[in-house]
């Protein structure tokens, strides 16, 4: 069974902007077997503005090599009670370099290799409570 990520953006900020909507299936490197393992859906509360590994791969039978190919989806759902900051982020890194901010609401889809994937991160902008989804997807051989 396949797994894919669909996202439609669409925006007034620009005359003649249309929607574009891109449906992506997960596959291994470098063909179009699809990806064949996942870490599982996840939620993680986080109550300090100190950084924290979301993934940690080290147990998982992952390729190791530069090449595999690896996705991992994350979104801030903010309080886990329902309510959502818009004010509040999360910085989201990888192997210690910042990949972007996630405030409440906000969700992400970004690809990874094999060696990446032990090495991302959270970092909150305070000490408030967020509450953070995640899965990763990933190749084993």
């Amino acid at each position: 069974m396949a797994t894919t990520a669909t996202i439609t953006l669409a925006s007034d900020i620009s005359s003649g902007f249309g929607n574009i909507t891109k449906t992506m299936n997960f596959t291994k490197a470098g063909n179009k077997v699809d990806i064949d393992a996942t870490t599982g859906f996840q939620r993680r509360k986080l109550t300090a503005a100190s950084v924290v590994d979301l993934i940690t791969m080290a147990s998982l039978l992952i390729e190791t090599e530069d090449s595999a190919s690896a996705k991992i989806y994350i979104r801030n759902i903010g309080d886990g009670n329902g309510n959502i900051s818009k004010s509040n982020f999360v910085l989201i890194g990888v192997k210690a370099q910042p990949v972007g901010r996630l405030y409440g609401g906000d969700w992400m889809v970004m690809p990874l290799t094999g060696i990446d994937a032990d090495d991302v991160t959270a970092t909150p902008e305070t000490a408030d409570t967020v509450v953070l989804e995640y899965a990763m997807y990933y190749q084993e051989d």
